[in-house]
Formats: structure tokens, C-alpha cells, sequence
């Protein structure tokens, strides 16, 4: 059995310093196999959100894949933004483009959709499709691979959500099913789903499960609580739960659950599971 913590949005700069402490207490409680933080650590890529950024991650359990998000990107500052955009992050989170944790069960693999000449957009460059593909194609088709971006993979199923471009087309995430992805984690529309990729890829000969992140800790919701994941996961089955700010307890309380089950054509359509307490 394996747990994989995923959060994303955290927004440094407009988060909530008390959620920020009650995220940061609950993850060390969970004592997770690896933390996947898939992008916009901060709010306006600048030293001071960086560094609170580190400070986080730094007292959370290890290891970590941390994937940047738009917002990780200079948005006044025009010649890093067309220049060098991640250089503050590389400076303070991590220089590696392709992110990566493995162990016998699991792996997790991280790749950057961030652009420069878009505010918002972003996607996987064909390159790094081959590049993501390769890697997944090395591990043993036991191990559960997941790949951890910031833009999503499919569009919102949240009723009311803005529409944003898909990080990548439908040849691209076949491609990435087809070579061995059983999860794509994602944020960046502080609003959390969780999908199937053969709903709107009609992806062939396998499926894989598509999960979307709330903002952990921004400021800037977007009609639902603060909220992160839990994942655990054995060879046959995941079962990916959300966990959602009360503001009542001012704690992060699980509010729904989900599972899904592997078979010869790849993963079922997660159905709601009973929920821990």
C-alpha cells in the first residue's frame, strides 16, 4: 500500500497563513509515501513567495514532486518572463524539468506545462510527451504511474467552471495511456473533479484516471473549500479522497471518496467509496 499526498495552488502571496499551518500538520500526520504539488506555489513568482514556498516544503515529509504552474512565471517582470521565466523556481524548488520518485509499487513523474507567451494557457511540448512516454514505458506494468502537470488533461467537470485549454491532445494522452499512465494528477482550476480518460479521449486499449486538485491554500476560491487529495493505492486498486477545509473546525475534514479498480483495459470509472473518518 502506498499514499500519495496531492496539492496544488498553494499561491504564496494570497494563501491563508492558518490553512497553511493545518495543511502543513495534517500532511506530516498522513506520513505519506511521496507529496506530488503540482504547481502555482506562489502568486506572483516573486523572491518572498519563493521563499515561503521553500520554507513549506521543507517541513513537509519527503520525498516530493514539485511541478511549476503559470503562476510560477513572472507576469510584470518581462524579460524573465520571456528570457528565463523559471529561474526563481529552479532557484528554490528544484532545478530537475522532470521531477521523479519510484519505488517497487509506484512512480510518480513530473513534467512542466508552463508557457510564456500565454498568462494562463499551457500544454506538453511533443518533446516532452516522447520524453514522459519513454520513462513510463521503463517501469514494470505492475508499478502504478502517475504523471503530475499543472494544467489539466480534460476539461472542468465542475458545473459553472471556467473552460481552460487541455495540457495536452487526444494523441498525446493516448499516447502517454498507451505507454503505461495510470493517473494524471493536475491543478490549476481550484476546483477539484475526478475523471476518466476514456470519456473524452476514448483513449485505446487501456484507460486511465484523471484528478483534479482544489486550491490547498489560496485565497482565491472558486466556489468550493480549500482542499487537497489523499491517494492510496496497491497493485489493484486506488481509491483517491478529498479532503476539504471547515471553516467551523478550522481543519481539513475528508468529504468525499472515490474508487477505482484496475482491469485488462486499464482503470474503471471511479464510483464513491465510504469515506474515513
Amino acid at each position: 500500500m502506498r499514499t500519495v499526498v496531492h496539492v496544488s495552488d498553494l499561491h504564496f502571496g494570497a494563501a491563508d497563513d492558518d490553512i497553511v499551518s493545518a495543511l502543513r500538520d495534517h500532511i506530516t500526520r498522513l506520513s505519506p509515501s511521496v507529496v506530488a504539488v503540482s504547481g502555482d506555489l506562489t502568486q506572483r513568482a516573486r523572491r518572498a513567495q519563493f521563499a515561503r514556498a521553500r520554507r513549506f516544503l521543507d517541513a513537509l515529509p519527503a520525498p516530493q514532486v514539485v511541478v511549476p504552474g503559470n503562476h510560477d512565471v513572472p507576469l510584470y517582470d518581462v524579460l524573465s518572463r520571456f528570457g528565463d521565466p523559471l529561474w526563481r523556481f529552479r532557484r528554490s524548488i528544484t532545478r530537475d524539468r522532470f521531477p521523479a520518485f519510484a519505488d517497487e509499487e509506484i512512480a510518480v513523474l513530473g513534467a512542466d506545462t508552463t508557457r510564456s507567451f500565454t498568462i494562463k494557457d499551457g500544454g506538453l511540448r511533443p518533446a516532452d510527451v516522447g520524453r514522459l512516454a519513454a520513462a513510463l514505458a521503463r517501469f514494470d506494468p505492475g508499478v502504478l504511474k502517475i504523471v503530475v502537470c499543472h494544467h489539466p488533461f480534460d476539461r472542468p467537470a465542475t458545473p459553472g467552471a471556467r473552460l481552460t485549454r487541455p495540457a495536452a491532445d487526444a494523441n498525446a494522452v493516448a499516447t502517454l495511456v498507451a505507454h503505461g499512465a495510470d493517473v494524471f494528477l493536475t491543478g490549476h482550476l481550484h476546483l477539484s473533479s475526478t475523471g476518466h480518460s476514456a470519456v473524452r479521449y476514448r483513449t485505446p486499449g487501456r484507460s486511465a484516471i484523471v484528478v483534479e486538485a482544489g486550491t490547498a491554500t489560496s485565497t482565491r476560491a472558486r466556489g468550493e473549500p480549500n482542499a487537497f487529495n489523499v491517494l492510496r493505492t496497491d497493485r489493484d486498486t486506488i481509491t483517491i479522497e478529498r479532503l476539504a477545509w471547515d471553516a467551523d473546525e478550522r481543519r481539513f475534514v475528508p468529504v468525499r471518496a472515490e474508487l477505482s479498480v484496475r482491469t485488462d483495459g486499464g482503470w474503471t470509472p471511479p464510483v464513491e467509496a465510504e469515506t474515513r473518518r
